[in-house]
């Protein structure tokens, strides 16, 4: 997924101060382009908070119906160290990259894409493209490559089964829910997908009025993302669609549905040690960094050669690939805590 902001911010991306209790995030409504485009709702990055652990952009769709809104059709882009994680609630989607994937991904499964220093991919859920699917419905998540690994090689991976685990109910010992375990681990069970730095990103489906506790990495901050239902954590309301931020220092965390089914999507990791500059697709560490990327994406749009040994060229998508925006006439720079 790309950010289709006409005039995107530049963010500061770097580890926030220590929280005692709940931080609570407002999403914000993002459209994907068209007046009948799909919105997404994101609440990373935000004036309240840019990262949590490696996590640098979260952005949260549907339930869309594909026949009224045009579903995802998202022309191909660029991105740089970072990789993109996506996963489905309901619906499917169709993936094309540089390196010549094309993969469908469906709900219980990952698609995940390794930047390093350029790659570009297409994603498209049209009207007819999946007869059957007609509702559009999941999550994509960036996480930041640390230096080391940002210049590296390109990759995708799908996990075609995540796996997962059975959540008890912290009063009465029953079953209380499901895990799906995206990337890193939790509760003993590991996700194959590859990761760069100490993280986990994991789906939450919890019974009506269930109460669990989830071990977790002290070491890791976390952010509670809700899809649905009603769902407090430790003790905190956290609205459908907003994000609940807890600080590096509890070894569990306490998650309560209310009478309705919980669908939530939880993510952590050890506070990123390195300040990003995130700007468009790209993640950064300067200024020039970020522009000599935007130069090059524009020359692979243009057919350029110096540009195409950069991001590669995605082949079979219907159609041209997105131009960059304008930059801004000042100097890009961290945005202010």
């Amino acid at each position: 997924m790309t950010n289709l902001d006409a005039h995107p911010a530049e963010s500061s991306c770097e580890a926030g101060p220590a929280c005692a209790g709940i931080e609570l995030v407002e999403p914000r409504d993002v459209p994907l382009g068209g007046p009948r485009g799909m919105t997404v709702r994101r609440t990373l990055p935000s004036k309240a908070r840019s990262m949590i652990g490696a996590f640098c952009f979260i952005d949260h769709y549907g339930p869309d119906d594909v026949a009224a809104t045009g579903g995802m059709d998202v022309a191909p882009h660029p991105h740089t160290g970072l990789q993109t994680v996506t996963w489905l609630f309901e619906g499917r989607v169709l993936h094309r990259d540089a390196l010549g994937s094309l993969q469908e991904i469906a709900p219980g499964q990952l698609n995940l894409m390794t930047a390093g220093a350029g790659i570009c991919h297409s994603e498209q859920a049209t009207p007819g493209l999946f007869p059957d699917d007609g509702r559009l419905h999941g999550v994509q998540l960036w996480t930041a490559l640390p230096s080391g690994s940002r210049d590296g090689e390109r990759l995708f991976e799908h996990v075609a089964d995540l796996p997962t685990f059975t959540v008890l109910d912290a009063e009465d010992g029953g079953p209380a829910g499901v895990v799906r375990v995206v990337m890193g681990a939790l509760g003993g069970v590991a996700s194959p997908a590859r990761a760069f730095s100490p993280l986990v990103a994991v789906q939450v489906d919890l019974e009506p009025g269930a109460l669990v506790r989830l071990d977790v990495d002290e070491s890791f901050e976390h952010g509670v993302l809700v899809d649905s239902g009603d769902l407090t954590l430790e003790g905190t309301r956290v609205d459908v669609a907003w994000l609940g931020y807890v600080a590096p220092g509890r070894r569990v965390l306490e998650l309560r549905a209310g009478d309705e089914p919980v669908r939530a999507v939880l993510v952590g990791g050890e506070p990123f040690a390195e300040q990003i500059l995130m700007w468009w697709n790209f993640v950064g560490r300067s200024h020039d960094e970020v522009v000599e990327a935007r130069r090059l994406w524009q020359d692979a749009v243009a057919g350029g050669a110096e540009g195409e040994a950069r991001f590669g060229k995605v082949a079979g998508y219907p159609g041209p690939s997105l131009p960059a925006p304008e930059l801004p006439n000042v100097r890009l720079r961290p945005r202010e805590r």
